[in-house]
């Protein structure tokens, strides 16, 4: 029973995936979670102000299903499935983080510094997360889709812009921990 408590190796992760969009591909579906969201706002009466949320949400059932699995997934996962919650990075990382005031580094996913309830009285760790949750938003919805969409279906499907959006993703992360994060922290 020891193996439901550690991470699967892509040799059997990967081909659940490819199984999945597969499946998904064969039903004339594509994978994604920021269409959820335009789904959840259409449901919520966004369709009255603007043109963008007026579509058939019954359309997209199905996705809003995926996305509860997803949040049950990693709710069962975070607190059943789970021993170790401690992040595999290089010592050299977690000095670094330690060195710019996060020591929680390595000690989970999610830095205490940045998502623990005392951050959020924090006015400047407050307008970071908003203005980023903006810039994601924003961002999934300029590139057409969000980093699942576009590296898991996207890719599968084999669709340029998916890929050109994939490279712009890596690129502005790699912009963001190496130049622009150490000047913010």
């Amino acid at each position: 029973m020891n193996w439901i408590y550690e991470s699967w190796p892509w040799y059997i992760a990967g081909p659940f995936i490819a199984l999945t969009l597969f499946l998904l591909l064969m039903v004339g579906k594509n994978f994604g979670m920021s269409s959820n969201l335009r789904t959840l706002c259409t449901l919520c009466g966004a369709g009255n102000t603007s043109e963008f949320f007026k579509f058939d949400w019954k359309a997209q059932r199905w996705n809003l299903v995926v996305a509860l699995g997803v949040l049950i997934g990693g709710f069962i996962g975070a607190h059943f499935l789970s021993t170790d919650t401690a992040v595999a990075i290089s010592s050299k990382t977690i000095e670094n983080l330690n060195n710019l005031g996060f020591k929680s580094a390595g000690a989970g996913y999610l830095p205490e510094e940045l998502f623990g309830s005392e951050s959020f009285q924090n006015p400047k760790i407050l307008l970071m997360l908003v203005v980023g949750g903006v810039l994601v938003g924003f961002g999934a919805r300029y590139a057409g889709g969000c980093t699942s969409g576009h590296a898991i279906s996207g890719l599968s499907d084999l669709q340029l812009p998916s890929l050109l959006a994939v490279i712009g993703f890596f690129i502005g992360g790699l912009t963001m921990v190496h130049l622009l994060f150490p000047l913010i922290f």
